[in-house]
């Protein structure tokens, strides 16, 4: 039961960014919440250096703001494709309360209006859960890319 909430959870994501919605984004996470998108090698290596790293969900709305009030750039959709997620196990956090760790693999295809689609980025994200009065939501979601170009830069979400 709990997989299909974490798959309903990151449905619903790719969704929110796959549609521009991306006022959505940051309500996946709850107040305090890390966003990193890291490459595999860093992740690997035990090297903290990301292409993009965000400490709260105030960080994301601001950067939902920078997305869609001040970065100019050509045009382009997204379409992000979601494994199953597997469940790793479920930890106690001291006063923390249950964390639930999983991970799934992601693929995200770029396509710019009149043009071919190409392989955005690819990877696997690295998730931990918690259980709010709102729902399932994001406490960290670690987006660790195998990709070893990114095209152009990274604007919108992974």
């Amino acid at each position: 039961m709990l997989r299909l909430q974490v798959d309903a959870l990151n449905a619903a994501y790719a969704a929110a960014l796959d549609e521009r919605r991306f006022d959505d984004w940051p309500e996946f996470f709850t107040q305090d919440a890390l966003y990193q998108v890291q490459a595999r090698e860093n992740f690997d290596r035990g090297l903290p250096l990301s292409l993009m790293a965000l400490e709260s969900k105030a960080m994301m709305k601001d950067r939902v703001y920078g997305i869609t009030q001040t970065i100019y750039h050509a045009p382009y959709y997204t379409r992000h494709v979601i494994g199953p997620a597997q469940l790793l196990a479920p930890q106690l956090l001291s006063h923390e309360g249950d964390r639930i760790r999983a991970q799934a693999h992601y693929a995200v295809f770029r396509t710019r209006p009149g043009d071919a689609t190409q392989v955005y980025n690819v990877g696997r994200y690295l998730d931990e859960f918690v259980q709010t009065p709102a729902g399932l939501k994001l406490a960290s979601r670690r987006c660790i890319y195998d990709s070893e170009m990114v095209l152009n830069s990274l604007i919108y979400p992974i």
